[in-house]
């Protein structure tokens, strides 16, 4: 059976059964709109969609005309939607953590009005959503940081999270939520919550809530001059949280406690507790040191 639906026909997808180790549970329409609505796809935009399931986000995404690369690892949702998405949409089978999905992006250009004078044409942006899988959701927003780190790519990420990683995302230092992935989005984000999910959202229903949050990657007042060593410090520190500044930071630099007053901090302070601005300054001050000529 289809229906007609914003000018197009919309086909009826059966109804897969959820796979338990790809952490399935499929959005419903109603709870779909809503979340569309919050990304708010606008002229130039190009769209990575992570897991678009059986599309409920994807159809009605797709009714803005922008393209989509949806990217899905269930080889049989992926029969299942391919003929069903219209002409703007690319279906890939893959592992978004494996798949370089930016070769695909960058060869897709937005639809622009053919009224459109060239120089007032809306510049490509490139935005990613989705209902990322809870057993992975992590690694995922790592994989985004990556993309953003390395090339800068990604205006946005508007994604579906479990209500407690989206807690840490927004966590507080000196809470039990901040921790390594606080500290190295938010060095690189401005992160948002936009909508509450109740477990009745999806089919089959979740044992968690789930949040919607947008990250919006850009500047965001910190200084970072070396990336590789700002993680190492961040997850050298929190591996340690409990212990003051200066010891949790001994496996980096022996002199770790003067590196530590030479940025303006504490040594006997408690890693939970610095603010990411803080964290940056010290990085800072750890690269000086390992700049500093040898006499």
């Amino acid at each position: 059976m289809a229906r007609q639906r914003n000018g197009r026909r919309e086909s009826r997808l059966r109804t897969p059964r959820p796979r338990k180790r790809f952490g399935q549970h499929f959005l419903l329409p109603g709870w779909a709109r809503q979340v569309v609505a919050a990304i708010d796809p606008a002229p130039g935009d190009v769209f990575l969609e992570i897991g678009p399931g059986r599309g409920a986000l994807t159809l009605p995404l797709a009714d803005s005309g922008a393209p989509i690369l949806a990217v899905e690892i269930d080889r049989d949702l992926v029969a299942d939607l391919v003929p069903h998405v219209p002409s703007n949409v690319t279906v890939l089978s893959g592992d978004i953590l494996k798949v370089d999905v930016i070769a695909f992006l960058s060869g897709l250009e937005p639809q622009q009005p053919a009224a459109a004078p060239a120089g007032l044409r809306p510049a490509r942006r490139f935005r990613v959503v989705g209902n990322l899988p809870y057993n992975i959701s992590a690694p995922l927003l790592f994989r985004l940081l990556e993309f953003h780190r390395r090339l800068g790519f990604f205006a946005d990420a508007t994604v579906m999270l479990q209500r407690e990683v989206a807690d840490r995302l927004m966590a507080e230092p000196g809470t039990k939520d901040y921790g390594v992935l606080t500290v190295m989005l938010t060095a690189h984000a401005t992160v948002s919550r936009l909508l509450d999910l109740p477990p009745g959202a999806f089919v089959p229903a979740p044992k968690v809530r789930s949040t919607v949050v947008r990250l919006s990657f850009g500047e965001t007042g910190f200084r970072v001059s070396d990336e590789p060593l700002f993680e190492r410090i961040v997850r050298t520190m929190f591996q340690q949280r409990r212990k003051t500044l200066a010891n949790a930071l001994k496996p980096l630099n022996r002199d770790a406690a003067e590196v530590v007053r030479r940025a303006g901090l504490d040594g006997r302070r408690r890693p939970e507790t610095l603010q990411v601005t803080e964290i940056a300054r010290l990085a800072e001050q750890f690269a000086s040191t390992l700049r500093a000529p040898v006499l």
